[in-house]
């Protein structure tokens, strides 16, 4: 094998070690043998191109064109010519299968489902990738270049990947850049002798010796690896998505956490096309509407957003300690759950229901007190878990919500906090939606009144969310949002009434199945306040219209509100949206962007302007892709063409006769110049045809026809009356095959794809520009200075 196909290899084999870093991203990993397919096929042609050979430029667009229709054949068959050859309806195709797969990559969570439109951005990547390093390291010969493509895609895959072995795809991503370095080292260094390849040293040879330099360059590689794991970060997802920051290094009864703005990640989940399972679960309750699953509680509020502060953890105590405020007058019930989470379903934090009396889990967790939560110690996650969670269903009336004491001063201080940046809108308007209510309690369930019911407000996920100071201002004068908006907004209008809030995220109740188990989607992940009172604690209420269940010590007539219970949210045991969800709600941004929504107006449609492409324009674009497939072809098409109308059919005339013995002897030479003989114009006919006889290994036969040819050419150039010799086109048609029979595959190849002689061409092109410049030149005036007339 040579050193180039060698390298080619190695290229290619690189390209897919930096690619196994996006395996944890995806589920199946079926993409990566289609790429790997399309990476070989790539590197096969761009081999055979190198090896005829043809120019750079041409060998890399004959890769890219190679590519472009498997890819076409892989991905849009029913939208090419003859469902292989890439038309306009194929770019539109690819266009719109690229732009689902961004909108699919930006939703779903990791590892995300393998959609078309992801696959394509994959399986293209890749390729795209692996053409670039292979033009870089193999056709343009400089391998470190190289490593820039191949970062970037690693890069890519790191920067979005939660996985627990990025050590070992970094090893393997660096592995094959130093295989490609040493490849082409090694390439190099053997173009000065076999000194270079290390002799071995005899038995018994204390010497010393010659150590290869490409045997240095391993050692020096290997150090070099093992130095680059040391200091390597980990790098952790986000909250909803996927794993999160896990738990640092502790002794077992200490250590500290701390978490990610779940914002984000909550929008993506409620915004996917696909609702996948994240949970499924079975409880022995029979009544699920109050089963939200919470994740973790965010409490500390900067103004402009709300998060969780770090926290202490210890280990998981059995029991788990009550929650505090929960006093002994309250009603509960204990809920035993089993909970199953999908095999892709990575999260740090543990769903469970609250407040959890007890929890029975195998791996490592660690328990946050002041969430009551269990968080994964040292990367463990919920994937493909089972648990048990025994939970209190707490059921406090709205009397003992009203009569509920003032809370301890040191939960006040902490939970009541609202910083100075807060716009006063905020806290205006929480007084005015208050007012004269006569506890707490009334001035909660009249915010949650005022979001829900009679604000005013509209669900909608595909609100962009708000940044800055005033983007809780701005949700109250747009009056549209998702459940992020509604937590955050009733939460802080809480503390500013000087009641402790918070903010819990999690998964609202799924959907009962009839099998008995409960289904858990990603479309149920929601965010909810929960304000705090003496005697019952952390209490959750339901400000988001259309989600999740009113709680049903706020359905009650209570002092200081009127309202009825009808216009209160859905209190069925469902957490789907009901059927009065606003539009927004049922149709995705990616519907919206197909056009696939209802339309109020069909008829509008209907009348409107015609879509689609003019004919014209199609016939454009079909000859642009003609044009563009031909360009690798064209030598040998201008080759074809010329040898037939070298060896047609001629005039009857002396001059035409003539004509065509001069064609048929150039057809002759141009020929032996394709397969490596070059024309040499100082000799006669008979010398050159003697020469093409002797350096093509002709047989007597094909030798017989070439100086047939030679003999008619001299009538021409040195005879006064030159007479037709029939028969010369059959005998240079004879010799064709025997000059070609007698070269290796590889001439033969490049003699038919890049035939020498084209340069003829340019030739030509060089001889029309000449006359072209000496008659542009001949047609202007000569403007002559004036001379001087003697005195």
């Amino acid at each position: 094998m040579s050193g180039r196909a060698r390298l080619a290899l190695v290229a290619a084999a690189a390209t897919m070690m930096a690619a196994c870093a996006l395996l944890p991203l995806v589920s199946p990993m079926t993409w990566f043998f289609q790429a790997a397919f399309l990476v070989a096929v790539q590197t096969g042609v761009g081999a055979a191109a190198r090896r005829v050979p043809l120019a750079r430029w041409l060998t890399v667009t004959a890769q890219a064109l190679v590519t472009l229709v498997l890819l076409t054949l892989f991905f849009a068959r029913e939208h090419a010519i003859l469902g292989l050859i890439p038309g306009p309806d194929t770019f539109r195709f690819f266009a719109d299968l690229l732009q689902q797969g961004s909108d699919d990559v930006s939703r779903f969570a990791i590892p995300a489902p393998l959609s078309d439109g992801i696959r394509l951005l994959l399986v293209g990547g890749v390729v795209l990738i692996g053409l670039i390093v292979d033009t870089l390291a193999v056709t343009f010969r400089s391998a470190a270049p190289a490593g820039l493509p191949l970062l970037a895609l690693y890069s890519v895959a790191a920067g979005l990947s939660d996985s627990g072995i990025d050590w070992l795809l970094f090893l393997i991503a660096a592995a094959g850049y130093l295989m490609l370095l040493l490849s082409e080292g090694r390439d190099r260094l053997s173009q000065w002798g076999r000194v270079f390849g290390g002799a071995p040293r005899a038995p018994g040879d204390t010497s010393g010796g010659v150590v290869a330099p490409v045997r240095t360059g391993r050692r020096i590689g290997m150090v070099a690896l093992c130095v680059a794991l040391l200091p390597l970060p980990a790098v952790q997802g986000g909250l909803l998505a996927g794993a999160g920051t896990g738990v640092g290094a502790g002794n077992g009864s200490g250590g500290t956490i701390s978490a990610v703005n779940p914002l984000v990640s909550l929008r993506d989940s409620l915004n996917v096309d696909e609702d996948r399972q994240v949970m499924s679960l079975k409880t022995d309750t029979n009544d699920i509407s109050d089963l939200y699953l919470r994740i973790v509680s965010l409490d500390d509020f900067d103004g402009t957003t709300w998060k969780p502060t770090q926290r202490h953890i210890v280990d998981v105590p059995n029991p788990i300690p009550t929650p505090v405020g929960l006093g002994q007058g309250i009603k509960r019930t204990e809920v035993k759950t089993v909970i199953s989470a999908a095999d892709w379903y990575a999260q740090d934090w543990l769903p469970m229901p609250y407040p959890p009396s007890k929890v029975r889990i195998g791996g490592k967790w660690r328990y946050e007190p002041l969430g009551m939560t269990l968080v994964g110690d040292h990367g463990q996650t919920t994937r493909g878990v089972t648990y048990q969670v025994t939970s209190l269903d707490v059921q406090p009336t709205a009397e003992q919500l009203a009569d509920a004491p003032a809370p301890p001063a040191a939960v006040e201080r902490e939970y009541t906090k609202v910083p100075s940046s807060l716009p006063s809108v905020v806290a205006r308007t929480a007084k005015q939606i208050t007012e004269g209510a006569t506890s707490h309690y009334d001035e909660a369930v009249k915010l949650q009144d005022y979001f829900a019911v009679t604000g005013g407000f509209q669900y909608d996920t595909q609100v962009q969310v708000g940044r800055g100071p005033n983007a809780i201002a701005n949700f109250l004068k747009r009056k549209e949002g998702f459940c992020v908006h509604f937590s955050f907004a009733m939460a802080a209008m809480a503390r500013t009434l000087g009641i402790p809030a918070r903010v819990a995220v999690g998964f609202a109740p799924g959907s009962p199945q009839a099998d008995g188990t409960v289904s858990v989607g990603l479309r149920d992940a929601h965010a909810w306040p929960e304000l705090y009172f003496e005697g019952v604690g952390w209490t959750r209420f339901e400000p988001t219209p259309t989600r999740g269940t009113t709680p049903a010590y706020t359905q009650t007539d209570t002092p200081g509100t009127a309202l009825p219970d009808t216009g209160r949210p859905s209190q069925s045991a469902s957490a789907l949206p009901s059927a009065e969800a606003s539009p927004s709600q049922s149709c995705s941004a990616l519907d919206r962007k197909r056009e696939a929504c209802d339309s109020p107006s069909p008829q509008a449609l209907a009348n409107g302007g015609g879509g689609g492409p003019k004919l014209w324009e199609l016939a454009l674009w079909a000859l642009g892709g003609l044009a563009v497939l031909a360009i690798p072809l064209s030598p040998l098409l201008w080759r074809r063409r010329m040898r037939a109308v070298r060896l047609g059919a001629h005039a009857r005339t002396e001059e035409g006769a003539a004509a065509h013995m001069l064609a048929v002897w150039e057809e002759l030479t141009d020929t032996a110049w394709d397969v490596g003989i070059l024309p040499d114009d100082s000799q006669t006919p008979r010398k050159a045809a003697a020469r093409i006889v002797r350096l093509g290994h002709l047989d007597p036969v094909a030798g017989a026809a070439v100086h047939r040819v030679a003999s008619a050419v001299e009538q021409v150039l040195y005879a006064p009356r030159p007479h037709p010799t029939p028969g010369l086109a059959e005998d240079v048609r004879q010799v064709i095959p025997a000059l070609v029979a007698e070269v290796g595959r590889g001439a033969r190849l490049r003699a038919l794809l890049a035939p020498r002689s084209v340069v003829r061409v340019a030739w030509a092109v060089s001889v029309w520009w000449a006359a072209l410049k000496e008659r542009a030149t001949a047609s202007r005036p000569h403007l002559r200075k004036p001379s001087r007339q003697q005195g």
